[in-house]
């Protein structure tokens, strides 16, 4: 039995600098989150390493700091690297983020690939 990719969105709902959480359950809470950085796009569990299972935004798809540079979780403050999900600071340093596989079609449309 072949297991299809869900698709999350179109590349263009995705503005370059920013991240969006997805609720592929539709019970209101993000399972994971995409940021889109210089192109590229990386994909991560909404749950802190810290705390695992602990929703990392402080409100929905803000998953960045001020400055789009790094990944924080507003519950712990803990920042994340965001092309590796390597936690640099906070109570979980040396941690990393689950990364969640992507990919994207020709028409620029994002699936979910797990």
């Amino acid at each position: 039995m072949s297991h299809n990719p869900q698709r999350l969105c179109a590349i263009d709902e995705l503005p370059e600098g920013e991240s969006k959480g997805f609720d592929l359950d539709g019970d209101g809470q993000d399972e994971l989150f995409v940021v889109h950085r210089e192109g590229v796009l990386y994909a991560y569990r909404n749950s802190c390493p810290h705390q695992p299972g602990a929703p990392m935004a402080w409100r929905r798809h803000a998953y960045l700091n001020k400055e789009a540079s790094l990944i924080v979780c507003f519950a712990h403050g803990a920042q994340f690297d965001i092309e590796s999900g390597l936690c640099i600071d906070g109570p979980c340093q040396g941690a990393s983020l689950t990364a969640v596989p992507l990919s994207q079609d020709r028409d620029g449309n994002v699936y979910l690939t797990e």
